[in-house]
Order: structure tokens, then sequence, then C-alpha cells
């Protein structure tokens, strides 16, 4: 029945700095969202499907993560991404799973969500 992921969708504390985190820093881009009657945005990597869903204006939950830990996207050019990472000044933590070997950048967006960025195994940092 599942074919894949369609999106997740964060509650934004702060439009401007959640826009500049998802679009400055991870370089997702701005698309078409339809109106829904209340404002937010909606996020595109690289093909035609937005990835992520932003709401603006709803209260943040008090619990921010709730049952889901984090959200995961598969990256490129992990020395490109780290070097913006560490002018930014967004802390990060950045290791490589065992076994597989793939390069794993955990941080948080500007809400609190925790987002996993996966690097092949044979790029380097």
């Amino acid at each position: 029945m599942i074919v894949g992921m369609n999106h997740f969708t964060v509650t934004a504390e702060d439009e401007q700095k959640t826009l500049a985190f998802y679009t400055g820093l991870l370089g997702l881009r701005v698309g078409h969202r339809p109106d829904l009657g209340f404002p937010g945005a909606w996020l595109y990597g690289n093909g035609p499907q937005a990835v992520l869903h932003l709401y603006f204006g709803r209260p943040v939950p008090a619990q921010r993560t709730g049952v889901i830990d984090h959200m995961a996207f598969t990256a490129q050019d992990l020395r490109a991404v780290k070097a913006r990472f560490d002018q930014s000044g967004v802390a990060y933590e950045l290791r490589q799973q065992a076994g597989a070997g793939t390069w794993q950048l955990f941080c948080h967006d500007p809400s609190g969500a925790k987002v996993e960025l996966d690097f092949d195994p044979s790029e380097t940092p």
C-alpha cells in the first residue's frame, strides 16, 4: 500500500528563522502551496513534490517532538554543508553510521524539531 514518504509538517515558532534555516542553510526552496486558509509554506528539494510543510501562526505544542523523534533527508556535498553549518553557528553532531558508513549530520531547527541529513559513505567531511 505505502509507496514512500510524502512530507513532514513542522509548526514553526518563528517564520523568518525557520525559513532561513530550511532554505538558506539546508537548501530547500519555497514552492507552490494551495490556499489552505491559514499561513504556511511548502518546501521542495530537487523533485516536484513538497517534502516539508510549515505552519505559521499556530501555537507550538508543549511536547515539541511528541512520539516522532526526527525527520531525515538524503543529502549531497557533505563538505559544503558542514562548512555552511560551521559558518552559521548552528550546532550539529556529525557521525558515521557503524556498518553502512553513512554520514549523519544531526541538528535542530529553530522550533526544536530534530533534523538528520544523510550523506553517502564515499563523501568526506
